[in-house]
Order: structure tokens, then C-alpha cells, then sequence
């Protein structure tokens, strides 16, 4: 397929076919089209997301961090971000470096420890 598919549309359609296309599990191909939204929208928070989200879910764990840590870098109480930061490190096998951003969104989230 061409990659003018991916490039068709105001950002408002592909973003909406992103979507469409995360919800249906074909995260690579909402990777092709959040891609392309995220470089010309680098400050919008959900396409982000969207775009680690669909990095995780399609095992690309690298990509997933480097997109939850620009989010994090934007805003540092993004609690969605943090917990998906601690989870793709955990899914790395970097328990270590997870433990503080699960911890941190716990709390941000206010699921404190007894």
C-alpha cells in the first residue's frame, strides 16, 4: 500500500482513522498514520499516546519509550504516560528503572499502598 494512504485527509481524518484502526488491534498500520500526525503536531499530547500505545501493543518497546518519555518531558504528571513508561520498562525487563514511574503514578492516580 502506499504510503499516500497514510497521508490522506486533514489531520482531524487521520486522526480518526488512527483510532479506528488502534481499536481494531492493526497497530502498525495506526503507527504509519500517527507517525506522520505526530511530526506535524510534536505537541499534541493524545496522538502520543496513541502512538506508544500502538508501539506496546505491537511489541516495539523502544519506539514505545522514546514517545512516552517526550510526553513526560512536556508534561511530567502525565499519569497515563508515567504508568505506560513503567509497564513498557517492566516489559524490557528493566524492573528497576520501572519501579519509581509505577510508584509515582500510583500515586498520582491515588492507589496508594496500605
Amino acid at each position: 500500500m502506499s504510503d499516500t494512504y497514510y497521508e490522506f485527509g486533514t489531520a482531524a481524518d487521520r486522526w480518526s482513522r488512527a483510532q479506528l484502526f488502534f481499536d481494531a488491534k492493526e497497530y502498525r498500520t495506526a503507527i504509519r498514520i500517527l507517525r506522520g500526525l505526530v511530526a506535524e503536531h510534536p505537541d499534541q499530547t493524545a496522538q502520543r499516546l496513541l502512538l506508544a500505545r500502538a508501539y506496546y501493543h505491537s511489541a516495539q518497546l523502544k519506539p514505545a519509550e522514546t514517545e512516552l518519555l517526550a510526553v513526560l518531558e512536556r508534561d511530567p504528571v502525565e499519569h497515563y504516560a508515567r504508568l505506560m513508561l513503567g509497564r513498557t520498562l517492566e516489559r524490557q525487563g528493566r524492573a528497576a528503572e520501572a519501579a519509581p514511574h509505577l510508584r509515582l503514578a500510583a500515586a498520582m492516580s491515588g492507589e496508594l499502598p496500605s
